[in-house]
């Protein structure tokens, strides 16, 4: 995903997207990078890769589940102020497959924020890329910031709900975790 602030805009309708990478360390091994980043919604997309297929050359549901427990826990670690969360329910459905190369859009956003335990819902998307008259792919759509998504030019790959535990205390030694997303969120 190309951030906006080195490419110009093109003579096509489409807008280009802000990115940035993601301060997680295993999201960013595979590519991943923010478009949004709230406390009530969260957006990102990244290449599947060989790095995030199995031997079938389709995206790894192991994948698809870090990246549902991670956006949770960063939008969960928001929307308390920064406190400390943990993860203690993970269900998702696998429903379609992502192929190598294909792009892959997740949106995160809570069912519940209450006061101990938040749950979100994150749903991974199959994007179809349409070709520009610059000759660069661009969404086929762009409402994918909608959490009910239907479009016909993007397939739902997963559904997941991931349940947290809330304001935790934070240890001293990691009173500082919370600092790179701030950080992330105010480039967005």
């Amino acid at each position: 995903m190309e951030n906006s602030s080195s490419s110009s805009s093109s003579s096509s309708n489409s807008k280009q997207r802000k990115s940035i990478a993601v301060p997680d360390a295993p999201l960013k091994a595979i590519g991943f990078e923010l478009e949004e980043l709230t406390p009530e919604r969260i957006i990102g997309c990244f290449r599947v890769t060989q790095n995030s297929c199995q031997p079938f050359k389709v995206l790894h549901g192991g994948v698809s589940a870090l990246i549902a427990e991670s956006l949770a826990s960063m939008g969960a670690h928001m929307a308390s102020g920064f406190k400390r969360v943990a993860g203690v329910q993970l269900t998702i459905n696998h429903l379609k497959s992502a192929e190598l190369g294909d792009l892959v859009r997740a949106v995160a956003a809570p069912i519940n924020l209450g006061k101990t335990i938040q749950v979100w819902q994150v749903r991974l998307w199959k994007v179809k890329e349409v070709q520009s008259d610059d000759g660069r792919d661009h969404d086929a759509d762009h409402h994918h910031h909608n959490n009910s998504t239907s479009s016909s030019s993007s397939v739902m790959i997963s559904s997941s709900t991931v349940t947290l535990l809330c304001n935790l205390p934070v240890p001293d030694h990691a009173k500082h975790a919370g600092d790179a997303l701030k950080n992330s969120a105010s480039k967005l």
